[in-house]
């Protein structure tokens, strides 16, 4: 796209400026590195526009402790850009499987998505994360069709970023924006495991 400009415009009657505020859906997705950092990276932007922003971590352990959590609530403390909301909705569920507590994580699962229904509804956030997303669909424990309804008719500007390995088809269909993370080489292929500063 040089100088920013589309190569294509639609005859959607819509002026320039209508169609650059749209609210997107963005999906991060494939097997590369980089999905959650990279959304995380919008939060940032969004932070920085005075946006309120809720995290909803899906899959990473409610006892992990990661780099741009702890930034992102200092951030939204400060005063000085948005809100930041941080809600943490499981164990760990796709690293870590435990006998006999699935229902539970799908419970757990289904509860998050209901409350991001409820604060869609409410317009609670300009900017949502729904990081590690992909995987409850993926499992059947959320429908792909309510989350693509229930994003098709939010209210108002809401942006929402999906992140995870093996998105729905129908979601990369439905999205406005997707990126898919390509792994070239990984230092894990060398039997190297994940680091401070560079994983958390």
């Amino acid at each position: 796209m040089p100088q920013g400009k589309p190569e294509y415009v639609p005859d959607d009657g819509l002026t320039t400026r209508q169609r650059r505020n749209r609210p997107l859906v963005i999906v991060h997705t494939g097997p590369g590195k980089g999905k959650s950092t990279a959304a995380f990276g919008l939060a940032l932007r969004a932070w920085n526009q005075g946006w309120p922003i809720g995290v909803f971590q899906f899959v990473k352990s409610a006892k992990w402790r990661i780099g741009e959590e702890t930034a992102l609530r200092v951030l939204g403390d400060s005063a000085e850009g948005g809100t930041v909301t941080w809600n943490k909705m499981g164990e760990g569920w796709s690293w870590i499987q435990r006998p006999g507590s699935e229902a539970d994580h799908a419970a757990d699962a289904r509860e998050g998505w209901e409350q991001i229904k409820r604060d869609l509804a409410a317009e609670t956030y300009r900017l949502y994360v729904l990081d590690e997303f992909t995987y409850p669909m993926k499992w059947g424990w959320v429908d792909v069709e309510d989350v693509i309804a229930a994003l098709r008719d939010r209210p108002g500007n809401q942006h929402v970023v999906i992140t995870g390995r093996d998105a729905d088809p129908r979601l990369v269909g439905f999205a406005d924006l997707v990126t898919e993370m390509g792994k070239v080489k990984h230092p894990m292929d060398q039997g190297q495991k994940g680091q401070k500063g560079i994983e958390w």
